[in-house]
């Protein structure tokens, strides 16, 4: 047999350790626990975390659906809309562009959604507070003009509702309820 260098005896060393370990680490991470026993521990531990909240979201089934209500309630009223539903944080969930909708609409529709759900009121009511406080408008996204609607879960708003694209805010804004009433449906 063939005495083996002093660097190959080294490299050779390394690679068993390198396998060994490798092997052990593996064996350790599957018999961790399961995932069943981690999402345990994790709930167990959050629990008494004060430092931690929950929310409530708007599903984006339920979201979708409160759009198509607001879409088809402004079709019976041959009115070409957009409807956008943004959730607490502002973030779109859904967006329907209708059949021959402006091209301003979209972006309207979100900043009409996210201006109702930041201060949980209708802008229409918003849009009126412009004369006590006219730098409201400056605030970046927001539009206050009528056609946003807060959805609310327990008094809290939870996501908005948007509509653009009518010859008049309440008419958009009539649309935004008809999504949000689908939702209590």
């Amino acid at each position: 047999m063939q005495k083996l260098s002093p660097r190959a005896r080294v490299l050779t060393a390394a690679a068993v350790l390198a396998t060994v370990g490798a092997g052990t680490f593996g064996a350790v991470s599957a018999t961790a626990g399961t995932p069943d026993a981690a999402a345990k521990a994790a709930v167990t531990a959050d629990a008494g975390n004060r430092n931690l909240t929950q929310s409530t979201h708007l599903s984006t089934a339920a979201a979708t659906r409160a759009a198509q209500a607001a879409l088809d309630a402004a079709k019976k009223e041959n009115q070409r809309v957009t409807v956008a539903v943004v959730d607490r944080n502002g973030n779109t969930i859904v967006t329907l562009r209708g059949d021959g909708a402006g091209p301003q609409s979209p972006e309207s529709a979100e900043r009409k959604a996210f201006t109702a759900v930041s201060w949980n009121a209708p802008t229409s009511e918003l849009a009126k507070r412009l004369a006590q406080a006219p730098n409201l408008k400056d605030i970046p996204g927001t539009l206050f003009l009528a056609g946003g609607a807060p959805v609310t879960a327990k008094g809290a708003p939870v996501a908005g509702i948007g509509v653009a694209g009518t010859p008049s805010g309440d008419l958009d804004e009539k649309f935004a309820k008809a999504g949000v009433a689908a939702l209590n449906r």
